[in-house]
C-alpha cells in the first residue's frame, strides 16, 4: 500500500514529499479546516478546490498540531475534528477479495486496509456514530453521511458485530 501514501489521489500524480521537509516553524495562518471539509481563511471560505487540493497534499500533523509545510516554510493551521472528508465510496474486486475505495473532497483516493483502517466512535451524549479512514501521517479522514450509510447497506453480521471487509480485514461499523 505504499503508493497510497505517495500519490494523492490522481493517477501518475505524485504527493509531495513532506515527510522529508524539515523548515523552521514561521507562525500561524488564519487558515480553518471545518468538520464538513471546508477551509476557512481569514473568515471566508477557500472556494477554489485547486487551491484546497495543493493545501491538503501539504498537510503535516505533528501530535494535536496540524501545518502546512513546503521545503522553507512550516505554518500553523486549525482543525476543527480532521483534514479529509471523504465523500464517495467504490466497492469492488481487488486481490484480496472486496476493497473499499474512497475519495476525498481533496481528491484524495484511499483504500481501506491494514495500514488504512476504518473506525467508527460513537458521541458519548447522542450515540451518534463518526466514523473516520487513516489516510496518510497519522492524519485522518471523516466519512461524510451518505458515504456511512452506504457501508451500513453492505454490512455484514460475524460473531455479533456488524462490519465490513476490505482488503481482507474486517472492520467494525
Amino acid at each position: 500500500m505504499q503508493q497510497q501514501l505517495e500519490t494523492d489521489g490522481k493517477e501518475g500524480r505524485k504527493a509531495p514529499p513532506v515527510h522529508l521537509w524539515k523548515p523552521d516553524f514561521c507562525g500561524d495562518l488564519d487558515i480553518q479546516i471545518k468538520r464538513d471539509g471546508r477551509w476557512i481563511h481569514e473568515g471566508g471560505e477557500i472556494k477554489r478546490p485547486a487551491m484546497v487540493t495543493l493545501f491538503s497534499s501539504i498537510l503535516w500533523r505533528e501530535g494535536d498540531n496540524y501545518f502546512l509545510v513546503t521545503p522553507v516554510e512550516k505554518v500553523g493551521i486549525q482543525v476543527e475534528d480532521v483534514p479529509f472528508f471523504f465523500t464517495a465510496l467504490e466497492v469492488r474486486q481487488g486481490e484480496q477479495g472486496q476493497e473499499l475505495v474512497f475519495t476525498s473532497s481533496t481528491d484524495d483516493v484511499v483504500i481501506a486496509s491494514a495500514e488504512h483502517p476504518l473506525r467508527v466512535e460513537a458521541d458519548s451524549q447522542t450515540g451518534e456514530p463518526s466514523p473516520y479512514l487513516m489516510v496518510r501521517y497519522g492524519m485522518e479522514g471523516r466519512l461524510n453521511r451518505n458515504v456511512f450509510y452506504q457501508l451500513a447497506e453492505i454490512a455484514m453480521e460475524r460473531n455479533g458485530q456488524f462490519g465490513v471487509e476490505s482488503c481482507g480485514e474486517w472492520f467494525d461499523l
